[in-house]
């Protein structure tokens, strides 16, 4: 999840909150995923402007605030609020890690608990396997609460950094004011502005991503290590040169492709399906129209981000694939030849959402856990 966050929700400003998409739905993505760290952007403000009535000369602009020109993230106040957004992601970051830290756990198939018998919603028994509570009780029991953080420096750092870079590239390449459409009327010179739009959102993403994510496999790795309890990897810069040891500078940047597509398709499937829901389907003579409008674009992020769910997957566990570590080695995981080789055996596995899901987990005949 993951994964705000790069990996679990690009959805959030700076990816600081991946799990509130990646992974849990991402998140997340993750999550939440987590991917989360969450994937859809903050809900528009109740209150801009309506197509049909001019916005006051006065009014300033709410797509400069976050560093455009003539908000408080330009002049003296940038380094200030910049220095808060990755203050606040790193706090959601901390807070989020137990949740991407057991998901990813659960996405690479370690079960060290078997599961118990209950019942369903029909009253049939049914197997399920530990739910998040559970499995972090156990890490508790093993390394200590300190364990449940296995990790969290290189998220953080990749989280820093995602938020940095988006915010240099809109102070370089500052966003157009854009417009909130709400009659079928506006729907032609809407639908370019949604796509204008969405190709920009995409573009910081994708840059700040391709940027973050060897800290990310850093990570993953990191994270893994509980499964076979190594210690392979146990710092950024230690990380850092045995990955570039043994994998070259390709190996700072497996799993990047299934993450650049889930977050592309993620993008535009939220932005096209919000837009059209709110051109067709609001009514403007609805009295709560703005409201239902300014959160559409937040629900239709955690629809879809549950659908990118296998890209999370595919691309956390290509980045701890093969890497000398048991997480990534037989029997949790044959060795891949490449995603497209990966997502290919968990769709005959039936495991494409395996992780998406930490309260109720059930055995389902196509599992292919390891047991300790």
């Amino acid at each position: 999840m993951g994964a705000s966050d790069p990996e679990v929700a690009p959805w959030a400003p700076g990816g600081a909150a991946g799990m509130a998409g990646a992974g849990a739905g991402a998140g997340a993505r993750g999550g939440a995923p987590a991917g989360v760290e969450a994937r859809a952007r903050d809900p528009p403000p109740a209150h801009r402007a309506h197509p049909r009535h001019p916005r006051p000369a006065a009014q300033p602009s709410a797509r400069r605030m976050d560093g455009g020109a003539g908000g408080p993230g330009s002049g003296d106040n940038a380094p200030t609020t910049e220095a808060l957004f990755v203050a606040l992601g790193a706090g959601v970051t901390a807070l989020s890690h137990p949740l991407l830290y057991v998901k990813l756990l659960i996405q690479v198939g370690h079960e060290p608990m078997p599961p118990t018998l209950g019942t369903n919603v029909l009253g049939r028994k049914v197997l399920y396997l530990p739910s998040f509570f559970t499995y972090a009780k156990y890490i508790v029991q093993v390394d200590g609460k300190i364990g449940l953080f296995r990790g969290l420096s290189p998220r953080l750092m990749s989280n820093a950094l995602s938020t940095v870079t988006r915010g240099s590239m809109k102070k370089v390449f500052p966003p157009d004011e854009m417009e909130q459409v709400s009659n079928k009327d506006d729907m032609k010179t809407s639908l370019k502005k949604v796509v204008k739009e969405t190709s920009y959102e995409m573009m910081m993403q994708c840059v700040s991503r391709m940027l973050a994510h060897p800290l990310h496999v850093i990570s993953m790795r990191c994270m893994v290590q509980f499964v076979g309890r190594e210690a392979k990897y146990s710092g950024v810069l230690s990380s850092i040169g045995k990955i570039f040891k043994e994998e070259g500078l390709l190996g700072f940047f497996v799993g990047l492709i299934p993450h650049l597509l889930g977050d592309v398709v993620f993008l535009w499937g939220c932005n096209l399906l919000a837009h059209f829901i709110n051109a067709y389907l609001v009514d403007d003579r609805f009295s709560q129209a703005l409201a239902i409008r300014s959160y559409t674009k937040f629900v239709m992020g955690i629809a879809v981000s549950m659908l990118t769910y296998p890209f999370l997957l595919v691309g956390d566990l290509m980045a701890v694939n093969n890497c000398g570590l048991q997480a990534g080695l037989p029997p949790y995981s044959p060795v891949f030849k490449s995603w497209i080789h990966c997502w290919k055996y968990l769709s005959v596995q039936g495991q494409l959402f395996r992780g998406s899901s930490l309260l109720f987990r059930r055995v389902s005949s196509g599992s292919c856990i390891a047991m300790e």
